[in-house]
């Protein structure tokens, strides 16, 4: 289990680990009088720390958006979380987690700018149906146009 972690972690960019150190530090950060805040906070923490396994070890899934993307929304919305519990937590714990949650927005937004979405990446042919061909050439005059 440690071996595959540690290859795991290997596989991982720079912001990925980045993205991993927050996550864990976010958990970390819930330690203490426990509400639904902080089980959503915990959630969001783990569900980062599973996408970011599952890449590393090679699993493909497509997700809606890029995964930069994600991990940077999965930062703001920690510290919307965190911003509602503010005055009912010690001021130490609170900053520590709106740092946590700052360090997976600034690496989510790096990784987005590293790498786009796939949706982005993919070149879509021109839609034909199967009885149409491809057009040899461009028409070299123009034609006048239909009148139905």
């Amino acid at each position: 289990m440690a071996e595959a972690l540690a290859g795991a972690w290997r596989r991982l960019s720079f912001e990925g680990r980045a993205a991993a150190v927050g996550s864990v530090l976010l958990v970390v950060s819930t330690f203490g009088p426990f509400s639904w805040v902080e089980a959503a906070i915990v959630l969001t923490g783990l569900s980062v720390l599973f996408g970011l396994r599952q890449r590393a070890v090679g699993k493909s899934f497509h997700l809606p958006a890029a995964d930069g993307t994600l991990i940077a929304a999965a930062g703001g919305w920690a510290a919307l979380l965190i911003a509602a519990r503010l005055f009912d937590r010690p001021l130490g714990q609170n900053l520590l987690a709106l740092a946590c949650a700052a360090i997976l927005v600034a690496a989510g937004a790096r990784e987005r700018a590293r790498q786009p979405a796939e949706d982005e990446t993919a070149v879509v042919p021109p839609h034909r149906s199967s009885t149409e061909a491809a057009p040899a050439q461009a028409p070299t005059e123009k034609l006048p146009p239909r009148r139905t």
